[in-house]
């Protein structure tokens, strides 16, 4: 009796099955017009004059409302953006194992790319406007939400393609975001500011890859497979396997750092509760994994006797996450006795209290910067993400590159916790004295060195030139210009900053920038 139990219930799982696959050979599959969705697909996703003409406008508005900090331009370049058509191409032809279009698709993505890296970095190198803006720094980072983004918008965008619904891919193209990252690409190559750069690449790739597999997946469901391709030949199929397992190994890796952090989040959130109690409620958690140490900010409201000294929750949350880290915590203290509602009372008022101060604190950091730069508060960028302040400072009588950096330490030291970033106008470099028949810098010298790297760095600016330094490898027994020249080189990469030979100036050496347009 069991065997034919066993039998009849075999039987049953391979009839609701049967019926499931023909409901959906039916209803899903049945519905679709294949080929004249490939047709759409192959039209659009092909390299064109308008694909190349629109893929450079776009780039072009992305990056002048990065650097304007206009989100409204930056949603302008997305919206005429025609990346999103190679990418659909490319997953459908892994659908398909179609080799040919995959070629054809990714040729157009690629020219597309690099062509809108190429020409935003050129608006960079030619604009008054390279200081890095809230909109750049937001898209130096991919996380979770992007991932989810991109494919939630790539399922959406195969969905109207195979569908019919065409306009809906207007919405997708403003949802993935495709441009405005490799306009910060374009941002990084021409600042030669390579994290900024590597970071938004990362981003780009991240959606890339994500879209792809994504259309891959939801052109399988809807019955696109090989039978619809030309004629395969078993070389061609593996190389396509080969290349969705090494799209997945990238987007693998990004998910594995982005579930680490979330980790970490959700680890530091824990010892938070455990540490103040179930009466407790940790109203705000914010952890900055670019900086270094990691930096924790959190906002818990607690019973007065509940409260946590700061320095001991650090040493375990250092234990927890096994990583150095530097805790910012703000305790809002209850009376004894008070409930949940009290506690959602102070809650409400503690976010209106914070956000009120917070407001205060920027504009006051705007306008204490402003003071200092010479220019109107509304210059001043303020990224409260990454808690940065950056200002190209106007021309001051009499103020040199010194001056400038003197400035911006002055205003670090009075906004705790921010990082001030003073972009000083183009001036002279300090001169560096040595003392007679000697090659050794002193204090003073140092100071020079350290300040013309300061200012190179904040110019964006990769190379000094430094007269008297030997061309090549330098020689066995340099003479004494080349030593003192090869003592300032040393001091220059150590600050990060490449030496170049210069023209000779004699006993007082005056450090020359490279060629090129400082960042303003």
């Amino acid at each position: 009796m069991a065997e034919v139990a066993g039998h009849t219930s075999n039987l049953t799982d391979r009839l609701a099955r049967l019926t499931l696959y023909r409901w959906w050979r039916r209803s899903i599959v049945g519905r679709v017009d294949h080929e004249a969705v490939v047709a759409r697909i192959v039209e659009d996703s092909g390299w064109s004059a308008r694909f190349a003409f629109m893929t450079m406008m776009s780039a072009g508005i992305a990056v002048l409302g990065l650097l304007l900090s206009s989100p409204a331009v930056v949603i302008g370049a997305m919206l005429i953006s025609p990346l999103m058509s190679p990418i659909l191409g490319f997953g459908f032809s892994l659908a398909l194992f179609d080799f040919a279009e995959l070629r054809r698709s990714l040729k157009a993505l690629a020219i597309g790319a690099v062509a809108a890296v190429a020409f935003t970095a050129l608006i960079v190198l030619v604009s008054p406007l390279q200081a890095p803006t809230a909109e750049i720094v937001a898209r130096t980072r991919p996380n979770l939400f992007d991932l989810a983004v991109a494919l939630f918008a790539a399922l959406a965008g195969t969905f109207a393609i195979i569908r019919g619904r065409g306009e809906t891919i207007v919405g997708v193209a403003i949802a993935t975001a495709l441009m405005p990252p490799l306009a910060v690409v374009g941002y990084g190559i021409a600042t030669r500011n390579i994290p900024v750069g590597a970071g938004a690449f990362a981003l780009f790739v991240t959606n890339f890859i994500t879209i792809a597999l994504s259309a891959t997946a939801m052109a399988r469901f809807y019955g696109f497979g090989h039978r619809l391709s030309r004629r395969q030949t078993w070389a061609q199929t593996s190389v396509l396997i080969l290349v969705f397992v090494a799209m997945a190994v990238p987007l693998g890796i990004s998910l594995n750092r982005i579930g680490r952090e979330a980790l970490a989040v959700s680890q530091t959130r824990t010892l938070l509760t455990d540490r103040f109690g179930d009466a407790a409620r940790v109203t705000q958690l914010d952890l900055d994994f670019a900086a270094d140490p990691l930096l924790v900010r959190a906002v818990v409201i607690t019973p007065r006797g509940a409260m946590q000294k700061t320095p001991v929750l650090q040493a375990a949350l250092q234990e927890k996450l096994g990583r150095p880290l530097r805790l910012n915590l703000d305790q809002i203290l209850l009376e004894a006795g008070a409930g949940a509602l009290e506690a959602q009372r102070e809650e409400l008022r503690q976010a209106g209290d914070m956000a009120g101060q917070e407001a205060q604190r920027m504009t006051a950091l705007s306008k204490m910067i402003a003071l200092v730069t010479g220019v109107s508060a509304d210059d001043v960028t303020i990224d409260r993400d990454h808690r940065r302040a950056t200002a190209a400072a106007a021309p001051l009588p009499g103020a040199t590159v010194a001056t400038y950096r003197t400035l911006e330490a002055r205003a670090a030291a009075e906004t705790e916790g921010w990082s001030v970033i003073i972009v000083p106008p183009q001036a002279p470099l300090p001169e560096i004295a040595f003392a007679d028949n000697v090659d050794t810098l002193d204090a003073a010298a140092q100071s020079a060195v350290s300040t013309s790297a300061w200012a190179a760095h904040r110019w964006n600016m990769p190379m000094l030139g430094v007269p008297g330094l030997p061309p090549g490898m330098p020689p066995e027994r340099p003479n004494l210009s080349q030593r003192r020249a090869l003592a300032i080189a040393a001091l220059l990469k150590a600050k990060g900053v490449s030496a170049v030979p210069a023209a000779p100036a004699g006993q007082r050496f005056a450090l020359m920038t490279n060629v090129g347009a400082p960042a303003q």
